[in-house]
């Protein structure tokens, strides 16, 4: 099954969240709306900075726990190669607030 690990920002350089899910769009709104009650809600860390998708859930799981034992600079420079604005990515998704 098919899974996504993916890094959520409060804005550019600013509180990071590293996660995990299967469904990606509803990860994201769980974030936004505040369903998810933790570190995401009380930070206001719900800007999508950075996903990668695996062809299988234990994939990403397992990215999931390497990046999240990384220092902040290494995870800072992941988003920056391939997000160096730190735009939003939830709408390539076709995610609609």
């Amino acid at each position: 099954m098919q899974g996504h690990f993916y890094i959520l920002a409060s804005g550019r350089h600013g509180t990071l969240y590293v996660g995990v899910t299967r469904d990606l769009i509803r990860r994201v709104h769980e974030h936004r709306t505040g369903a998810l009650q933790g570190f995401s809600r009380r930070y206001n860390v719900h800007r999508l900075v950075h996903f990668e998708t695996f062809a299988w859930l234990a994939d990403a799981i397992a990215r999931e726990k390497a990046v999240k034992h990384w220092k902040r600079d290494w995870k800072i420079r992941l988003i920056e190669e391939n997000n160096p604005e730190w735009s939003d990515l939830a709408p390539m998704l076709g995610f609609d607030p």
